[in-house]
């Protein structure tokens, strides 16, 4: 082999090697990528587990209020009943009065 060989052989040979310690160096990205991908994934999970959780109690909540809401309402008099109630408050006071 001529000196030309050589170098040509020695450049050819840097670069395979240099090529095998890049693959080595992507395949080890690769597995830690996917090793954070799991734990990302089983925090994902666990993230979306709490927000039902949370949604749950809310929306119970929720329907507590809107039931006491309504039954308050159902407790109020109407327009009606409160002018009636005033009606009668007045002739009591006015038998007490003439009492």
């Amino acid at each position: 082999m001529n000196d030309t060989q050589k170098m040509l052989q020695a450049i050819i040979n840097g670069q395979s090697t240099l090529k095998q310690e890049l693959l080595s160096k992507i395949g080890k990205v690769d597995r830690k990528v996917d090793i954070l991908g799991e734990r990302l994934e089983g925090k994902i999970d666990s993230l979306d587990g709490k927000i039902d959780g949370v949604e749950k109690k809310l929306t119970d909540r929720l329907d507590k209020i809107g039931k006491q809401l309504a039954y308050l309402e159902d407790d109020t008099p109407t327009r009606e009943e409160y002018d009636k109630l005033e009606e009668r408050v007045d002739k009591i006071e006015q038998k007490v009065i003439s009492a």
